[in-house]
């Protein structure tokens, strides 16, 4: 030890840097690390079926390329309809030629179910109700034939349809193509026969929020029998499947006997908190079907998430195949004489269960009790490794008062750590205001997950250290001991109250606690600790936050692109790169106090000269590039009661440069000399409407259209395809001061209607109890394509000569661009010349930097 106390930092620090630069790197390959592709659908060496990536990339290939953008309401989600219909029941007549010729107890039902709904959709702080006609659903049931074995199911659901800006190869046909795959697989199997039901579910509208999954769980006739689920998702085209919810001990226990495993209690916690805007299918199998579920997703990459660039040959090779083999896995154990499914019946327990997946090789799983023993009994070690292990290092110096000497030392490192990390974050989020608020370059690190941690990475250290230099130098190893004290009874504390993530600080905690009982071992220094301690505390460390920030940053960097201007987004990745970094290099600071103030000082000027480096070099990025594109979004509408043309061109973004593509959009597209003008963001805009309550991410602009001379929108009043808002059956209670009427909403050839009105609605038609209050209601519509009418029945309490003032909107089926730019629409809908003109022009004038989603639109107001 005392040899390697003459090391200075320099020295000290490339000794551990195989520990410090080595392990990352390995940690980052194994973290990204996927099964090889298969190709083959039998194994060569068993002759057994197996599962193809090549199939289910086939698969996502034939939804999103060959049959294309799969939007509610549009001619390309029926065909991905009847063509799924076709698939699904050609595997059941295979099925049922196998088990007649095998013998086997195997049966395969399918069902094309169809139906008609309302349902109300929270989300963002809105109220929001969904209605939905003719919509259907593709459904396949695996079972062994008796009522027995139909009684207890699982649920395997993918959704079928994309979203209205993209073909949707990872979301979601990727997923779709997996269930295939495992029906095929399974039905293939010599011998397989399933003691419990599964239930595959190709829901074919989630993304217009989730009717597909409300019409099985509120209608399908199975639906009882379902006890569980499992949602498969993607939010990315790259990296392992991640599981990102699971509510019940059952459930946990089920996905540990997937093959793969990348999970971890913290990212139950995080998801299932509402901090992030996530929602699937999951909300409604738990809301009407009152069941536990697993939601799984793959979402690396998310710049591609609901882009046109979600396509196949963005898929990472290997990602198929994980989410194919877990899925799998899953499907076969509850399926098992082994399975939880008949005790679901009485109701599911809870998570108490703590777990994580460690570099997708292990899984570990272990009881809210065990976790506070396990904690409990760590942190009281700690306490008794410091008292016993504590030698004073001035012990001529008498310390009066009724605290003991050990413990003040103790509460002073504390205070020293507590302060390193505030100081981090404060240095972290002034650069970040440095950065956004005087050079105007916010979100550089935008194209690269993880080069927040280059451009933050130094000035959160800078801070760390510069708080030290504020505050009296503590000795090395009690620096260490009260870190150790920090990490292991917070982590008991934090399991006390239930939070599972506690996992994390015991994780660190143990190994540190180790490292200085085996330093204690071969040293007698009653300041300093030896580097081999340093090397041992800082492998676990190392190996859990190098996949926490890979997980961390996949989620949270490519999601600045679509929070809104207004979002802190410079601050948000700041303090997140800063909080995984102190993570990840805990034992920083006793570092730094093992050199003592000079060190530190010259330190804090050698990062400060970094930081400034790093501003000038992130300062010439641009956030954005051909594959890590801005998302904006632009409606042409149409109003058909004042008869006016605008484009509403919005973005999701704060990073800079947006205004001034407006203004060029403008100069080259709208009315010459009139530029753009600025819209207020509220409820009370319903040109937004189409996107409510998405739209409130929106920085929205204004432009007006040229209208030809005697141009008539072939939806406006009067035209073959108008689109009509009226009411019927209208009757006024003067007595009462109600009026009941059915409002009649008429759309040829336009789809995903909205009609928003202020009123105080005593009853209606939808499926939830109206608020008591004169308000804003959102009604949006989706419904099968070739469905142009819908309808919702209203009791008012409204003044007699008061008419309902009704602002409606809607898409033209034959006015999406990219989605209908294939079919010739171009050529043939006025819209789509202007669209594609437009796309063509700003893929030239942003040198591809732009992803835009262009909706030709028809409104108006009216009263009714």
């Amino acid at each position: 030890m005392a040899r390697s106390r003459r090391w200075g930092p320099i020295r000290a620090l490339l000794v551990l840097s195989p520990i410090l630069l080595g392990l990352p790197y390995l940690t980052y390959n194994l973290h990204y690390e996927l099964p090889e592709p298969v190709t083959d659908l039998v194994d060569p060496h068993t002759n057994l079926p197996q599962l193809s990536e090549a199939q289910i990339l086939e698969y996502a290939r034939i939804l999103s390329e060959d049959i294309g953008y799969r939007t509610v309401g549009t001619a390309e989600h029926a065909a991905a309809d009847a063509w799924l219909h076709g698939v699904a029941q050609r595997m059941g007549d295979e099925c049922a030629q196998i088990a007649q010729s095998s013998g086997r107890k195997l049966e395969c039902e399918v069902w094309r179910q169809e139906g008609s709904g309302s349902h109300r959709f929270d989300m963002m702080g809105k109220r929001l109700y969904k209605t939905y006609v003719g919509l259907s659903n593709i459904i396949l049931r695996v079972s062994d034939g008796t009522d027995t074995g139909k009684a207890h199911a699982v649920l395997v659901n993918a959704h079928l349809d994309s979203t209205l800006p993209s073909p949707g190869a990872a979301d979601d046909a990727l997923a779709v193509g997996v269930m295939l795959e495992c029906i095929r697989v399974l039905v293939r199997t010599p011998g397989w026969e399933p003691k419990h039901a599964i239930v595959f579910l190709f829901n074919n509208a989630e993304e217009s929020l989730q009717d597909g999954s409300q019409l099985f769980s509120t209608q399908h006739p199975v639906r009882s029998t379902v006890r569980a689920f499992v949602n498969l998702e993607a939010a990315g085209t790259v990296g392992p499947e991640l599981l990102f919810q699971a509510t019940s001990e059952e459930m946990i226990m089920a996905y540990s006997k997937v093959p793969y495993p990348f999970g971890t209690v913290v990212a139950n916690e995080i998801f299932s908190s509402g901090v992030l805007l996530s929602d699937t299918d999951f909300r409604q199998f738990e809301l009407y079907l009152n069941i536990t579920g697993l939601d799984m997703a793959i979402v690396g990459n998310s710049y591609m998430y609901h882009t046109r660039k979600d396509l196949v040959k963005h898929i990472q090779p290997g990602a198929a195949q994980h989410m194919a083999e877990n899925t799998l896995a899953i499907l076969k154990y509850l399926s098992s004489d082994e399975s939880p499914l008949p005790q679901l019946t009485s109701g599911y327990h809870k998570p108490s269960t703590i777990f994580f997946s460690y570099v997708s090789r292990a899984f570990f799983l272990y009881s809210h009790n065990t976790a506070i023993v396990m904690y409990a009994t760590l942190a009281q070690l700690s306490v008794t490794f410091v008292i016993w292990t504590y030698k004073d290092p001035a012990p001529a110096i008498r310390k009066r008062g009724l605290v003991p000497r050990v413990w003040w030392a103790q509460l002073r490192a504390i205070v020293s750590l507590c302060a390193g990390f505030l100081g981090a974050i404060v240095a972290a989020n002034a650069h970040a205001a440095v950065m956004h608020r005087l050079m105007g370059k916010n979100m550089s690190w935008f194209a690269m997950e993880l080069s927040p941690l280059i451009l933050y990475g130094p000035s959160a250290l800078a801070g760390a250290l510069a708080s030290q230099l504020l505050l009296d130098t503590v000795h090395e190893r009690t620096m260490f001991t009260a870190l150790l004290l920090l990490l292991t009874v917070g982590a008991c504390g934090l399991q006390l109250v239930g939070i599972g993530s506690a996992a994390m600080l015991f994780v660190s905690g143990l190994p540190l606690f180790c490292a200085l009982l085996l330093d204690r071992l071969v040293s007698t220094s009653p300041i300093g600790v030896s580097l081999l301690a340093y090397a041992l505390g800082q492998i676990v460390p190392i190996l859990t936050g190098t996949q926490i920030i890979c997980s961390v940053f996949d989620v949270f960097v490519p999601l600045t692109g679509r929070i809104g201007a207004d979002a802190p987004a410079e601050h948000i990745i700041a303090t997140i790169a800063t909080v995984t970094l102190a993570y990840t290099f805990p034992l920083v600071l006793p570092f730094a106090h093992r050199y003592g103030a000079g060190a530190m000082f010259k330190a804090v000027i050698g990062l400060n000269m970094l930081l400034y480096a790093m501003t000038i070099l992130f300062a010439q990025r641009s956030p954005f590039d051909t594959l890590h594109q801005r998302r904006v979004f632009v409606l042409s509408i149409d109003n058909v009661t004042s008869h006016e043309r605008h484009l509403h061109i919005g973005a999701a973004d704060g990073a800079p440069g947006f205004d001034a593509l407006v203004e060029d959009i403008a100069a080259h597209f709208g009315v010459a000399g009139v530029g753009a003008a600025p819209e207020d963001m509220n409820d009370y805009n319903g040109d937004w409407d189409v996107l409510y309550p998405f739209s409130a991410f929106m920085s929205p602009y204004k432009v007006p259209l040229p209208v030809e001379t005697g141009f008539v929108s072939p939806h406006a009043g009067g035209q073959e395809k108008a689109f009509v808002v009226r009411a019927k059956n209208d009757v006024v209670d003067a007595k009462a001061g109600t009026r009941s009427l059915t409002l009649e909403i008429v759309h040829p050839d336009i789809i995903w209607t909205v009609i928003a009105f202020d009123a105080h609605v005593l009853k209606w038609s939808l499926d939830d109890a109206p608020p008591d209050e004169y308000t804003r209601h959102h009604i949006k519509e989706a419904s099968f394509h070739g469905t142009d009418v819908w309808t919702v029945d209203l009791i008012l309490h409204q003044p007699i000569s008061t008419p309902l003032r009704i602002n409606f909107i809607g898409v033209r089926e034959q006015g999406m661009w990219p989605g209908k730019s294939a079919n010739g629409a171009e050529a043939r809908v006025d819209v789509m010349r202007l669209f594609g003109t437009m796309d063509r022009w700003l893929d030239v004038h942003t040198g591809g930097t732009v992803d835009a989603m262009m909706l030709g639109c028809v409104g108006g107001i009216i009263d009714v």
